[in-house]
């Protein structure tokens, strides 16, 4: 009986058990890449109790495990350029916060609707492109890892849902070199780093069909990523009509998660989302099933929730902050964390 029992034991893990799933750690994270530009403007975020805390220290203080920060090539002002980055992540090193670094290969907004040549690129060749691509991923990394920052994630590009650096890179009619430009970016990054895993990074995680375009291209073209990054957001799905619902936001993102898994061999990460700051339980009510879907519902394999810019006010409608602090949608991250 006993042997029996082991025998059980050990399929049951080699088929993804949860007792090996609950040995992989679950990153909860933000994007607090603007933190920097809001103290520039004077701008103060403070806790619960309305003490004053730094953005990094009140992200650990809410239960979270990780940060992730934009790079910019040549930002006007500075803000996310290579030398910002280093001063946020030494902020996340000090508050022992694991770290993403996403590239935009731009000097601005790198999205779905545009995916800007950086100015000092604009007249390059594709070779030439390459070059710039690889040797700016590298020589970002290694200021960082010259200050002793330890990178376990890289951004291969932001949102690439078709493709980027336009018009050259744009996947709809130059796939092969987007794929091209993409695995000069992971390569560059191995050389650094070689341990850190690679993410490719779309919009819309719940539409099956955009992941299956661009992942299908470069694959063909022999392009190579450790992991796929899947924005999901209720409020930009709906407003594209790719779904009706926040349940069926959900339903589908995590179903395409464990189809992505399954057909591409390889894990997952929710690198993006955010919800409507001005139903706040609401909000918080999708976070903590989406924290949790992804934590259960996916075979271990998905490793992670990252909010876009909590702390963003104004005129962005998804953040997660009112009056600089934090509302109870990042109660759905204090519990999970628990």
């Amino acid at each position: 009986m006993r042997n029996q029992l082991i025998s059980f034991v050990l399929l049951w893990l080699m088929a993804g058990g949860t007792m090996a799933q609950n040995n992989k750690p679950f990153w909860l994270g933000a994007d607090i890449s603007g933190t920097t530009a809001l103290e520039a403007r004077g701008g103060k975020l403070y806790n619960r109790n309305g003490e004053i805390r730094e953005n990094t220290a009140l992200m650990k203080e809410l239960g979270l495990n990780a940060v992730r920060l934009r790079v910019w090539v040549n930002p006007r002002g500075g803000f996310s350029g290579m030398n910002d980055v280093l001063e946020m992540a030494k902020r996340a090193r000090y508050y022992n916060m694991d770290i993403m670094i996403d590239f935009h290969y731009s000097d601005w907004w790198a999205d779905p609707g545009k995916q800007p040549i950086p100015a000092a690129w604009q007249y390059f060749k594709y070779d030439e492109m390459k070059f710039a691509l690889a040797d700016h991923t590298r020589e970002t990394l290694q200021l960082l890892k010259n200050h002793g920052i330890d990178v376990k994630w890289v951004q291969v590009g932001n949102e690439t849902t078709h493709g980027f650096l336009w018009p050259m890179g744009r996947a709809e009619e130059h796939m092969e070199q987007y794929a091209g430009l993409t695995d000069a970016g992971y390569e560059a990054v191995k050389s650094v780093y070689p341990q850190a895993v690679c993410i490719v990074h779309l919009d819309g995680g719940c539409d099956e069909r955009r992941y299956d375009f661009i992942f299908d291209g470069l694959k063909k073209y022999g392009a190579r990523w450790d992991m796929i990054g899947l924005s999901v957001y209720p409020y930009w799905d709906i407003e594209a009509k790719l779904t009706q619902s926040e349940e069926e936001t959900l339903q589908k993102a995590i179903a395409n998660i464990n189809r992505l898994q399954q057909k591409y061999g390889c894990e997952t990460m929710i690198v993006e989302t955010g919800v409507l700051v001005r139903e706040p339980e609401k909000g918080k009510a999708f976070m903590k099933k989406l924290i949790t879907a992804a934590r259960q519902q996916t075979g271990g394999r998905c490793r992670g929730v990252f909010y876009w810019a909590p702390e963003l006010e104004g005129q962005y409608p998804l953040g997660a902050f009112q009056n600089h602090r934090p509302t109870v949608i990042m109660d759905a991250f204090t519990e999970a964390a628990k």
